[in-house]
């Protein structure tokens, strides 16, 4: 009995509040608040965006111009000065021209500080926005595999990838399901990018 009494008696001794040599009291460990479990997405830091150059990094010609010029109206119509990379350099040259040292001075001399390079990543709905910290030249030198629309998908993943000073500050993807055609994936791309504008863009 003795035993069962000093054993209740060390139980409650570790359930006591202690007090430190301030003064404040602390709790035992289970009580101690957790620590934040997820830092900040990326893709939840602001952009502040007020101009881009839009860059369709698309094989196909068609395609290219399809999403330059469509971005590039959308983009205009929310208020965001923008300008297709399409004008800046001549049909079919390299992209690379396009992080050379005349386009740079040229841009910014327009007020022009951000580059938006857009690219298809895919028709599978679990594609996640790369994690790579690349810089302007080298997102401009990968290849792109993917059309806008291809018969008999379901769904298109866009990446959304932006520039400033030649490093990467901001980039997520965009999903379009039950793109049944073409005209389609435009259309719910233009919806989805003017959501994303208004909420967490500008």
């Amino acid at each position: 009995m003795k035993f069962v009494f000093t054993l209740l008696a060390l139980l409650l001794v570790f359930e006591v509040v202690a007090q430190d040599e301030n003064g404040e009291t602390t709790t035992s460990a289970s009580s101690k608040p957790q620590k934040e479990k997820k830092k900040k997405k990326k893709d939840q830091v602001p952009l502040n965006l007020t101009n881009a150059v839009i860059i369709g990094q698309m094989d196909d010609p068609a395609d290219r111009y399809s999403v330059e010029i469509s971005m590039t109206e959308l983009f205009v119509n929310m208020g965001l000065k923008s300008k297709a990379s399409l004008n800046l350099m001549k049909q079919g040259a390299d992209s690379q021209v396009l992080a050379s040292d005349s386009i740079s001075n040229l841009v910014s001399g327009e007020g022009f500080d951000t580059y938006l390079l857009i690219s298809v990543r895919g028709y599978d709905k679990r594609y996640k926005a790369s994690t790579i910290n690349e810089s302007f030249s080298e997102s401009l030198s990968r290849g792109n595999l993917f059309s806008v629309y291809q018969e008999g998908i379901v769904s298109v993943t866009f990446e959304y990838k932006f520039f400033r000073n030649g490093k990467m500050v901001h980039n997520e993807v965009v999903k379009c399901g039950n793109a049944g055609t073409r005209q389609k994936v435009m259309r719910k791309l233009r919806k989805k990018v003017a959501k994303r504008i208004r909420k967490s863009w500008k």
